[in-house]
Parts: structure tokens; C-alpha cells; sequence
């Protein structure tokens, strides 16, 4: 059942379209630096997260894996990852816990990628012993721990029962030996619950909001069953949700940005609040499966030049210096964040400007 639930996730992740909830990014303005005294040439994209080195912040989130079918759709990302120099994020790998003789669907990421980073993906319903057969399985250097609780309660053979899973979640981060980044599945995080997994442990949030690929729809085409608007619009866009998980950001955790990412432009907005890197899923598994590697590799190193050109047009220089410059918001995303008394002036009035 876990197997063929894998097979249906990517089939109809590549149908169906993002929303209906934008991602809430239209309400985050830069302000354009006419001054900006960079040469476009001294612009890296190199970075850091949790400690390891990034050769730029696009992180190749979540996709797939766990049947034998899509072993192949893994090596291809592998392989893009490879010559993009991208993180990699596989699928859950419970499926491969319960049944070892699909193992080979994640660790085929090991065999075409040896060298790069990848991080391995289970379950809050997980205990700590299949989190570290997890990280084993592809010599992961982190590990994501999903949230999906929405997506289960629609899910036809959903768990029910969220009993536990903070403990569940502090449990893993004592135990495993890579750094634990706890990531929801498209319906973001809120500030309470932000603070909790940081007291739990965890290195890091990637809030995973509303916006983008939607699992709630997924499900209810899976079931053939129509879901009402509203519940299809569940959860936190990933702007606002990745303003209320950095209003509770303590010093040394971090914030990774994903949920319907896909431009350049909502890339550097996202970093400029203040993430350390971004996930992508759906629109990297659209390239590498609809063009042949050359072209989504040139696809993507471009979409990553664009990158660089807006970070030129703020003068700044690096990631770290995208999170000094000024950010402007209005509309729903304004007036959200301010009936949750979090303070948007501290973006406005930052002074890398110049």
C-alpha cells in the first residue's frame, strides 16, 4: 500500500497545479539599490546550513522514492543534483524500513552522487532507531522529519493519531548523529509551534507552507473525491509562515524556505527575510523529467544567474548579506502578521542599503 501510495504521489504531483493559495510572497517588496557598488562578478551563492558547505542555497527538496518504479526518477535527480552541486532531499523512507527490498529506490542517490549532500526523510511517527537506519541507509548528512498531519486526515489509509510526536522528534535529535531539520508537507508552521521544536532540538525548520505543490489535493485525486475550497486552502503561506518561524528564531537554529518557490525573485525574497537556504521540489522534478539533462542543467544554472542579478540590484555581495537588506510588507500578509504582534518595521528599516 506505502509503495503504490508513492507511485500516485508523483504522478499526480506532476498534474495537478499549485494551489489555490499563493505562496503570499506578492506582499514582500525590495527596495531597489540604484547605488548598489558590487560588480555582478563579486556575487557567491555559497552558503551554509547546519553547518555543512553549500555550494549555493537550493536545496532539491522532497521528492520521491520507496518503489522500486521510481528508482529511476531518483537517479535522475541524483544526477542533476550532481552537476548543479545541489543538496538532495529523498522521499520518506519508511516505505524502505518496512519492506528492505526497496532500499535500492534512496540508495541509487548514494551510487550516482557518492560525493554530495544528501539528507534522509521519515516520519514524526518514527522512533529514533528508524531515523538513524534512515540516515544509515544513504549516508545522509541531515535528516527531515515531515509533518503532514493535514495531508494524513485526507488521506484515505491516513494516520489518525498525532499523539506523541514532539517527544517522537526530541527523541531522534538525541539520538541521531546529523543534524535534524523538522519540515511540514504544504501547510507551513506557527510561531508556538516553531519554538517547540527548537526546544526539542531540532537545528532546523523548513516551513514547507502554503503556496505550492498541494498534498491535500493530491489525496482527494487519489480518492477521486472533491474537496471544498476551504479545506484545499488549509495552512500558512510560506511567506508569513517563514516570518512567524524567524520571529522565534533563537541564535543558533536556522529557517529553510519552501512552498511554491519558483522564481528567482521569490528565492532572494525568501533568503533576504532571513532563511539559509530554499527547498524545491515539483518545478526541479518537472525539469528533469521533461528535458534531457543538458538542458535542465542549464535551465537551472540560469534560474540561478537570475539569482545573482537581484542579489547585484541590493549590493549585496552574499547570502548573509541578503538578510540585512530592507523588505517591505503589505496587503494580507501585513495585516496577519501584525494582529500576531510580530514587528514588520524591523524588516523595512534595515540599513544595508548602499
Amino acid at each position: 500500500m506505502r509503495q503504490s501510495r508513492k507511485l500516485d504521489h508523483l504522478k499526480y504531483a506532476m498534474a495537478l497545479k499549485d494551489g489555490p493559495v499563493a505562496n503570499g510572497f506578492n506582499d514582500f517588496s525590495l527596495i531597489h539599490n540604484c547605488l548598489p557598488d558590487i560588480a555582478s562578478s563579486d556575487v557567491t551563492l555559497s552558503c551554509t546550513l547546519c553547518g555543512l558547505e553549500l555550494n549555493h542555497p537550493v536545496i532539491i527538496n522532497a521528492v520521491t522514492g520507496g518503489d522500486k518504479d521510481v528508482t529511476e526518477v531518483n537517479a535522475k535527480l541524483a544526477e542533476f543534483a550532481r552537476q548543479t552541486n545541489s543538496v538532495m532531499a529523498v522521499g520518506s523512507q519508511f516505505a524502505a524500513i518496512e519492506s528492505p527490498e526497496v532500499e535500492e529506490s534512496f540508495n541509487i542517490v548514494n551510487t550516482v552522487n557518492p560525493d554530495g549532500i544528501v539528507f534522509a526523510n521519515i516520519g514524526a511517527h518514527a522512533t529514533a532507531k528508524q531515523a538513524e537506519l534512515a540516515v544509515k541507509m544513504i549516508k545522509a548528512k541531515a535528516i527531515q522529519i515531515h509533518l503532514n498531519t493535514a495531508q494524513e486526515l485526507i488521506m484515505g489509509e491516513g494516520d489518525h493519531d498525532f499523539s506523541g510526536y514532539l517527544e517522537n522528534i526530541s527523541l531522534i535529535a538525541a539520538a541521531v548523529n546529523v543534524p535534524v531539520i523538522v519540515k511540514e508537507v504544504g501547510c507551513g508552521i506557527a510561531k508556538e509551534q516553531a519554538i517547540k521544536l527548537f526546544q526539542a532540538g531540532v537545528k532546523a525548520i523548513d516551513v514547507g507552507g502554503v503556496g505550492g505543490t498541494n498534498f491535500l489535493a493530491i489525496e482527494a485525486a487519489r480518492n477521486k473525491s472533491d474537496l471544498d475550497k476551504e479545506t484545499l486552502s488549509w495552512g500558512i503561506p510560506t511567506a508569513i509562515s517563514t516570518v512567524e518561524t524567524l520571529s522565534v528564531l533563537p541564535s543558533n537554529r536556522e529557517v529553510i524556505v519552501s512552498g511554491g518557490l519558483r522564481t528567482p525573485l521569490e528565492v532572494v525574497k525568501a533568503i533576504a527575510l532571513g532563511g539559509s537556504a530554499v527547498g524545491i521540489a515539483n518545478p526541479i522534478l518537472r525539469l528533469v523529467l521533461k528535458n534531457d539533462m543538458p538542458g535542465a542543467v542549464a535551465a537551472f544554472k540560469e534560474f540561478l544567474v537570475k539569482v545573482k542579478l537581484y542579489m547585484t540590484l541590493l549590493g549585496a555581495k552574499t547570502i548573509q548579506d541578503l538578510h540585512s537588506v530592507p523588505i517591505i510588507i503589505t496587503g494580507k500578509s501585513k495585516d496577519w502578521l501584525t494582529a500576531r504582534n510580530i514587528d514588520i518595521t524591523q524588516f523595512a528599516n534595515r540599513q544595508k542599503h548602499g
